[in-house]
């Protein structure tokens, strides 16, 4: 129960220090916060003083900070996250749409990145020095250089704008995932890749797994119940924060492909000066971060051979 409560300490923490970081920056952007949001409901082409003053009366802009930031906190309490200023609609409603989409292409970038960087990984830090050791020293430094959207553009032009294979751009098809979802994994898999080789290496210089294929064990064996357990502890800690990041890191990703995800929606709503959005999303972002850090540590715990007897 001790965990578990000082877990749920740390989200009330995050919780509040997220909701008042947001609103303060939101409040001190420069610009006219009323022709924001109505430029945003009505459109640019649309919007004249009259409009924006409506707004400003309608949400009561002119009036002290902290009045406002003490209902958001006191609502928050009550899990009410408010609704959007630009759309009208709920904001539970609104991340959770958005947090789908994102979790989806995280999911399938991670699993993507699993099936190419770790195997490798691997293979190469079982013969460190070797040919594919150099080789994937070079590949994974090449891919971690190379900045996302570059690498998206060079995917839209090559398997989109030359072959036309795939979408440029898109949601809602099996398709539309797979540029996306490519252009995440290979920046993952290029760090999982040596953090598998750095852990196969240390692990297969160990006395015990020398000791082990003395005792009669094959190399696969002792590969299977020895190292890929060592192997997977750091393994996991980093694509548990990476998943993290992934989530929140898609914003240019999301932008590159039209991809209607969190960060995507996040750059919009801080435009728009939508507050309630920008606090809901940057809150269930912070909320994750701190559920997936609970999970490493209970997984982590689990699969160290130096935690069991």
């Amino acid at each position: 129960m001790r965990p578990l409560a000082l877990r749920l300490v740390q989200a009330l923490m995050v919780a509040v220090l997220i909701g008042t970081a947001t609103f303060a920056m939101m409040r001190s952007l420069p610009g006219d916060m009323a022709w924001r949001i109505a430029s945003h409901r009505y459109g640019y082409d649309k919007v004249n003083a009259e409009a924006a003053e409506a707004v400003r009366q309608e949400l009561a802009l002119d009036g002290p900070a902290l009045p406002a930031l003490l209902r958001w906190l006191g609502d928050l309490a009550r899990l009410d996250f408010g609704n959007s200023l630009v759309s009208g609609n709920p904001v539970v409603a609104e991340v959770a749409h958005q947090l789908g989409a994102s979790l989806q292409l995280a999911v399938i970038a991670l699993a993507l990145s699993l099936l190419i960087g770790p195997p490798l990984g691997i293979m190469a830090g079982l013969r460190p020095g070797g040919v594919l050791d150099r080789v994937l020293l070079v590949l994974s430094t090449g891919l971690r250089a190379v900045p996302q959207f570059l690498l998206a553009l060079v995917l839209i032009l090559v398997l989109a704008v030359g072959m036309g294979v795939l979408p440029a751009a898109g949601h809602g098809e099996a398709r539309h995932f797979v540029l996306p979802a490519v252009t995440l994994a290979l920046g993952l898999a290029a760090v999982n890749a040596r953090i598998a080789r750095d852990a196969m290496a240390r692990v297969a210089a160990m006395p015990f797994y020398d000791f082990a294929q003395w005792k009669g064990l094959s190399r696969r064996q002792v590969l299977l119940r020895h190292g890929l357990r060592n192997v997977a502890v750091p393994l996991v800690t980093y694509l548990g924060l990476q998943f993290v990041t992934l989530v929140e890191g898609v914003v240019i990703v999301e932008s590159v492909f039209g991809w209607p995800g969190i960060g995507h929606a996040l750059v919009h709503a801080i435009f728009a000066r939508d507050v309630p959005m920008v606090q809901g999303t940057a809150l269930a972002l912070g909320l994750g971060f701190v559920l997936v850090n609970a999970g490493i540590d209970g997984l982590v715990a689990k699969l160290d051979p130096r935690g069991t007897a």
